[in-house]
């Protein structure tokens, strides 16, 4: 081949690339073993009773959790704060973490973080002091390895005062994290961060680079009363979103999700595709909150199941 027709077809290539990213689909992803449509990575809630050492099951210690994600077959993981709260500035602690991934060749992609404080508290000075509380994350995740630290939207009020609020507690963060070259995501997590429309404003609100969405296919109950639709809160979420999470809690016999159609929701994310989720990895998280199989049964089934639509995406 030629100068001129190697610059040819490059130029037919890109553009071809850039339609396909345009039309927002799955076509602009990539279909092969090396680079499939999805990764599927382990948050480490999944195993909550184990590493609390709950329920009779055989305590699972927090620098583990790599290791065992390995043994289901899965190479990266999403950390929760709760099993290490108290080693966030540890570094000999969080040596130790990163050298047991790395040495299962396990990717860290992000800390779950919670109990930090409201970033949209009412009282500014509290607010404050929420954003500083995650320093310490951000700055832990950076050492790991990780990508970004999933936070809370918390606040209290009127509708659009928690927008403001949220908005200002998520802003502050962000610009910290990017100095740190880390983003700060939000999960829909109860409250009005269930509320899709509600989470999405906030983003708009934020409008900072660093700071993005992780939605959840299950948490969008937003109180007692109110349940917002899972499909539209994902659709919403996805043009902000840097990670995603695949909730799961029953199985039928066929194995199949019970709560959330998996073919109809792995089509909005995909369909939703964000360069900044590409950019992460393309990776969804397994979070497993059933009880009525194993964690480690609940695991293999949500995984199974990813695995299974993946297939007939890519074929189809």
């Amino acid at each position: 081949m030629n100068r001129r027709d190697f610059l040819v077809r490059s130029a037919q290539f890109a553009a071809s690339a850039s339609a396909a990213l345009a039309l927002g689909t799955t076509a602009a992803l990539a279909r092969t073993p090396q680079d499939p449509l999805f990764r599927i990575s382990l948050a480490q809630w999944s195993l909550n009773k184990r590493l609390f050492g709950r329920g009779g099951a055989a305590k699972l210690d927090n620098l583990d959790f790599a290791k065992t994600a390995k043994s289901y077959g899965i190479e990266a993981v999403e950390y929760v704060n709760q099993f290490f709260k108290d080693k966030a500035k540890d570094e000999k602690y969080l040596a130790e973490m990163k050298k047991r991934a790395e040495d299962e060749g396990v990717k860290s992609l992000l800390i779950m973080c919670d109990g930090e404080g409201a970033l949209g508290d009412a009282d500014e000075k509290k607010r404050t002091t929420a954003v500083e509380n995650h320093y310490k994350w951000i700055e832990a995740a950076k050492f790991l390895g990780c990508h970004s630290i999933r936070v809370n939207a918390q606040s209290s009020g009127e509708y659009d005062d928690q927008v403001k609020r949220a908005a200002d507690g998520l802003r502050r963060l962000s610009e910290f994290g990017e100095k740190h070259g880390l983003n700060v995501i939000v999960e829909n997590h109860g409250g009005l961060s269930s509320n899709g429309a509600w989470l999405a404003q906030v983003m708009k609100t934020v409008d900072h680079p660093r700071c993005g969405t992780l939605p959840d296919f299950g948490n969008f109950r937003v109180s007692k009363d109110e349940m917002y639709d899972r499909y539209k809160g994902v659709t919403e979420l996805m043009p902000y979103a840097k990670a995603v999470s695949a909730k799961s809690h029953d199985f039928n016999d066929k194995d199949e999700e019970v709560h959330t159609d998996y073919r109809k929701m792995l089509k909005i994310v995909l369909d939703g595709a964000t360069a900044e989720w590409v950019k992460t990895g393309k990776y969804i998280g397994i979070e497993y909150e059933g009880g009525k199989v194993s964690e480690e049964e609940g695991i293999k089934l949500t995984k199974a199941l990813l695995e299974k639509v993946r297939g007939e995406m890519t074929k189809a």
